[in-house]
Formats: C-alpha cells, sequence, structure tokens
C-alpha cells in the first residue's frame, strides 16, 4: 500500500476504493509465517461459532411460541437480510482483504467519522456478548457446582478464554474450531434424528409432518407476528461478519473471504431453519416448552428417547456459550487493534506479540467485559448491566446499513474494468443494497412498536450519540497523526 500523508493526498481511483482483485494478496493483514495463520476449516468454524449459541439452543422457543410453524419464515427472512450483508461485505473483503473488515470499508468509501462510529459500535457490541456469556457460563457452573459462586465462575471463564486468545492467532482457531463442531456435530445429530421422527421412521414413531398447518394453521398469530420476529432472528444471526474477520488472518486471504461469504450464510441458515423445520414439525407448536422450562432440543431429544437428553444437551448449551465467548474476544480484539491502526484507538491497542496477536485490544477488551460482568454481580439493580445489554440492540442494523452504503458508494466509483475485474460480485447492484436498507429501517420501525424495542432502539442511539461527542476530539488527533505522517493515507472524501 502506498504511503500518503495529509499533505499529499491522491485520487481516489489511485488509492483505496478498490484495489485490483489481482493485488487481494498482496494488501494481506500480515507477512507472518504461514504456520501462524488460521486455515480454512479454522475461519468456517470461527463463522458457525459466534452464531450458534444459546439463541438457536434455547431462544428459538421463544420465536416458535410467538409466530408457530411460520417462524420457519421469520428465520428465512432473517437470514436474507444477513446474506445479503454477507455477500455485500464479501465483495469489499474479495477485493481488499482486512482485519478491520466493513470498519476499513467505511473508512475508505464514506469517511473517518463512519469508521470511528461503526468500528466502536461494534467492539461494544462484542464487550456486552463476553459479558453476557460469561454471566450465563458462570450461573451454569454455579448449578453444576454449588459451592463455586456464579461470580467466580464467570471470572474463570474470562481468565481461560483471555489465555486463548493471548497464546497465539493459532490456539485461538483451534479452541474455537473443537467448540464448534460440538455444535455442529449436536445439530446434525438432532437434524437427523427430527426428521425420522416426523416422518415416522423412528422407533415408536408415527408422522408428525402434519404438525406444520394444524394447531390453528401454518401462521395462527398472523403475518404481522412472523415479520416482527425477525427483529429476534436477526440478532441472532450477528456474527456471520466473524468469518469475513478471521479470513483476512487465514493462509489465503482472497479465497477464504469468497468462501466464507459463499457458504458460512448458508450452512448457518440451514441449521437455524433446519433445526426450526425439525421442531415445529415433531412438537405443536402450542405444546412446546417455554426455554425457562425446558430448552428446545433438549425437550424433542427427550422425545426420542435419546437417555440424559435434558443432560446432554445442557453440556452442548455450556460449549455454545463458552464457543461465542471465545469468538466474541477474538472479534472484539480484532476490531480493537483496526481502529489503533487507524488512529481512532489508542496506539497501543494495534501493537502484536511475535505470534500476532494484538496483546493489549484483548486484555482491554476483556477488562471492558469484565466491568460489564463485574456490575452485574455487585450493583444488579442499578440498571448498568441491562443499559449495556440494550444499548448493543441495534448495532447489528447499524452495520449491516454501514455495509450496504459504503459498497454501493465504492461500487460507483470503480472503472468498469474494475468493475468486470471482481471475482465476488453483489447481484441486482443496487437494487439489493436498497432492499437492505429498507429491511434495517423497517426492523427499527416494528422494534418500536413494542416495549423492549422501544428501549433497544433508545439505548442503542443514546451509545451511539456518546460517541458522536468524542468525534471532534479523535478527529483532531487524526489530523495531527496525519500531519505527522503516522496514518498511510486519508480516504478522500466520497461525494
Amino acid at each position: 500500500m502506498a504511503t500518503d500523508s495529509h499533505s499529499n493526498p491522491q485520487p481516489i481511483a489511485e488509492r483505496d476504493v478498490l484495489a485490483s482483485p489481482a493485488d487481494a494478496s498482496a494488501i494481506a493483514v500480515d507477512d507472518g509465517p504461514t504456520s501462524k495463520k488460521l486455515k480454512s476449516r479454522h475461519v468456517t468454524m470461527i463463522a458457525l461459532g459466534g452464531i450458534i449459541g444459546a439463541s438457536l439452543f434455547v431462544g428459538s422457543a421463544n420465536v416458535i411460541l410467538a409466530a408457530g410453524p411460520a417462524s420457519i419464515l421469520s428465520y428465512l427472512g432473517g437470514g436474507l437480510i444477513v446474506f445479503l450483508a454477507m455477500r455485500m461485505l464479501g465483495e469489499m473483503a474479495a477485493v481488499r482483504p482486512a482485519v478491520g473488515s466493513f470498519m476499513e470499508y467505511a473508512r475508505v468509501g464514506l469517511g473517518d467519522w463512519a469508521a470511528y462510529i461503526v468500528g466502536w459500535l461494534y467492539w461494544y457490541f462484542w464487550v456486552g456478548v463476553i459479558a453476557y456469556e460469561a454471566v450465563v457460563g458462570g450461573g451454569m457452573l454455579n448449578a453444576w457446582f454449588p459451592a463455586l459462586p456464579a461470580w467466580a465462575g464467570s471470572l474463570i471463564l474470562l481468565a481461560i478464554f483471555v489465555t486463548t486468545n493471548l497464546i497465539s492467532l493459532r490456539a485461538f482457531g483451534e479452541t474455537e474450531f473443537w467448540l464448534a463442531s460440538i455444535k455442529v456435530v449436536a445439530i446434525v445429530v438432532f437434524l437427523g434424528a427430527g426428521l425420522l421422527f416426523a416422518f415416522g421412521l423412528w422407533p415408536d414413531s408415527t408422522l408428525s409432518v402434519a404438525n406444520l398447518w394444524q394447531h390453528g394453521g401454518f401462521m395462527p398469530n398472523g403475518f404481522g407476528v412472523v415479520v416482527s420476529s425477525i427483529a429476534l432472528v436477526l440478532f441472532a444471526y450477528f456474527g456471520a461478519e466473524i468469518a469475513v474477520m478471521a479470513a483476512a488472518e487465514s493462509e489465503d486471504p482472497a479465497k477464504g473471504i469468497r468462501q466464507a461469504a459463499n457458504t458460512v450464510i448458508w450452512r448457518v441458515m440451514l441449521f437455524y431453519v433446519g433445526a426450526v423445520l425439525v421442531i415445529v414439525m415433531v412438537v405443536p407448536w402450542d405444546q412446546l416448552p417455554t426455554p425457562d422450562e425446558i430448552p428446545p432440543f433438549a425437550y424433542v431429544f427427550g422425545l426420542l428417547g435419546i437417555p440424559f437428553a435434558e443432560e446432554i444437551m445442557t453440556l452442548v448449551i455450556f460449549t455454545a456459550v463458552i464457543s461465542v465467548l471465545n469468538s466474541g474476544t477474538y472479534s472484539a480484539s480484532r476490531m480493537f487493534a483496526a481502529l489503533s491502526e487507524q488512529k481512532l484507538a489508542p496506539a497501543i491497542m494495534s501493537k502484536r506479540s511475535k505470534r500476532g496477536v494484538p496483546v493489549a485490544a484483548v486484555l482491554a477488551s476483556t477488562a471492558g467485559g469484565l466491568v460489564a460482568t463485574l456490575v452485574n454481580f455487585i450493583a444488579p439493580s442499578s440498571g448498568i448491566y441491562e443499559f449495556i445489554m440494550n444499548s448493543t440492540g441495534l448495532v447489528a442494523l447499524f452495520v449491516f446499513v454501514f455495509i450496504a452504503v459504503t459498497q454501493w458508494r465504492l461500487r460507483v466509483k470503480m472503472t468498469p474494468e474494475e468493475q468486470a475485474d471482481l471475482k465476488l460480485k453483489v447481484w441486482l447492484f443496487p437494487v439489493l443494497n436498497i432492499v437492505l436498507i429498507a429491511a434495517a429501517i423497517g426492523i427499527v420501525v416494528i422494534m418500536l412498536g413494542t416495549e423492549g424495542g422501544r428501549a433497544q432502539v433508545l439505548t442503542s442511539f443514546i451509545a451511539a450519540g456518546a460517541l458522536a461527542i468524542f468525534w471532534p476530539i479523535v478527529r483532531r488527533n487524526l489530523r495531527r497523526a496525519r500531519s505527522a505522517g503516522e496514518v498511510e493515507f486519508e480516504p478522500a472524501p466520497v461525494g
């Protein structure tokens, strides 16, 4: 990448709109040994690990109880929105692999302000996830070992996974590969056995596919509930973009990113939609226990006659919790490091160890999660923990909109030759960009119609507003760094 100081700007076409796809490998994140980078199997499982968690194994029951069998459509609709965002992100990332992912592209396409807002909000989101998963995991450890306080269990989990992330990139990838593999195996077994049961091919089972349209019909509570449930589903899918971030640190960034954008979301949709389909075929939707009584996966496994079904699924759910904790630590630290590299965060956060780990970013991200975790235990009635959880509610939508707008602006600025060279391209441009942006706005409107949704919208905008207050200070420091030649280039404004 050519050096470009503030005093010597280059035309946008010569700099960073999108480099030639043929140069993608030359823009790789680092030139470290291949043995220290992630393999393709790591990238795939990292993406699945960041998405497949308690939201599927437990939270899917809430969507089913609200929308009935038509919850399948809710998961399909949410999956379509995420797929569009992944395709747009993939087009940009295949040309310019970057650990900062959409933050970096927003900086190039829209300006420093966009990178600052979306990058910090994304980091904040994953810090909240780290805290949430630590609290849930600590509670599960306390249930198994009553002598171990829940807060102590949470601290133990945080310590384990900050260590895993600090050892090396490959250590993180290998840990996530095996944790995610357990979840994938559980889902595959669930899908296979559940389908056999639904079609009457399992011992002592009868054909139960009619549960899809009996018990009040396929859409017992109306189409509106199906649409409103997409808002819940969408946040369950959020995390697919981790694959693009991880692929930038893989052995073949360009290839890994194309595979992630094309295949990961389909696999995720298969698992989510397939699992929900099995549940509503096997169990009448209005007879499904609430997740507080028994998780839907455990309930279905129990109907199949599998011994110790609830205990097995509890272990799988625990694996899912710590897997998301692991991948969340990775995501937060890499975004923090990427912000630092662009002088949008303290410089120390971008310093990497000999093994390529941004140590300070890992420690700071975990510390943020630790503070939120301790607040939950020390001051549970303060409302601070609930504010943190609610104020991350719109981050997924913010990210999707920034991706759609950025890809639109960058594509418009490309020459016909550059567009023809794209190896991964968004279809029907810019129609799908408009569809994604409209869908995000529609979901916000839907959220405003519910009490919980309004709380998330309000607190999310408060968090974004707090960031905006500090932007003038950050911008001044950024200009100072560019004047000193500490930043490689300044993105030209796109008008």
